[in-house]
């Protein structure tokens, strides 16, 4: 008879045994083992986007040729994760004015955004998207409440004729593609709103709401410089 059977109503020394070996928790990790798997983990993300975060600091730290390897990789994700928000909002055709606007945000303040990226919290890519998400946001949120404003405005308030911009020298990347592009055709091109919409595909509120910002973006700036047109 097997030791495991019970014996005069009692379990058998081997069964017993077997019982309480059976009931026995797994062995707990020490404490300062427990404590060293986070740090293990950030560690190793760490290591693996390094490349990442050489590549953000080749950008802060003014490095030939790392804004070009930076958009090579990275133009991509930026991209999709605008359209992602601004063609559900049927603003598809704005995508690249919000794009620009990401890479301004990375830029400005000498790179204070970008420098704030951490490998071990996440890929490069999943960051830019995070940066690009809420920049469309922003900028969604902004459209909503300019389109309001503008609709209000009186139609002189949007007016193109603004002979003061005609002949002025705008620096480069100060104003959009879109921006340029628009006062290009109302001013040097001297074509009527409705035709500029119908050269680039977009609505006529669009072609005076991005005429009205770039008007507005021109008076900032030259009037930060003292030299204010008209």
């Amino acid at each position: 008879m097997s030791h495991a059977l019970t014996i005069n109503g009692t379990i058998g020394q081997t069964g017993f045994e077997g019982l309480l070996e059976k009931r026995k928790a797994p062995p707990k990790t020490p404490r300062t083992a427990r404590r060293a798997q986070p740090k293990a983990r950030v560690a190793k993300a760490a290591a693996k986007n390094a490349g990442d975060l050489a590549l953000a600091e080749a950008l802060a730290g003014g490095e030939r040729g790392a804004w070009n390897d930076f958009v090579r990789q990275f133009a991509g994700v930026v991209y999709a994760a605008v359209q992602r928000r601004l063609i559900p909002a049927g603003r598809g055709d704005e995508v690249e004015d919000v794009v620009q606007e990401v890479y301004v945000r990375l830029c400005k303040a000498e790179f204070r955004l970008l420098r704030s990226y951490d490998p071990a919290r996440a890929r490069l890519s999943t960051w830019l998207t995070v940066v690009s998400t809420s920049a469309s946001i922003d900028y969604l949120r902004r459209q909503r409440m300019t389109q309001i404003a503008i609709e209000d405005a009186p139609e002189s308030c949007l007016a193109v004729e603004d002979p003061a911009f005609e002949n002025i020298k705008i620096p480069e990347g100060l104003l959009s593609g879109r921006q340029a592009l628009v006062l290009e055709l109302l001013y040097r091109r001297d074509l009527e709103v409705a035709d500029a919409a119908q050269i680039m595909k977009i609505d006529p509120q669009t072609v005076r709401s991005t005429h009205h910002k770039a008007l507005t973006k021109l008076r900032t700036h030259f009037r930060a410089i003292g030299e204010v047109p008209g």
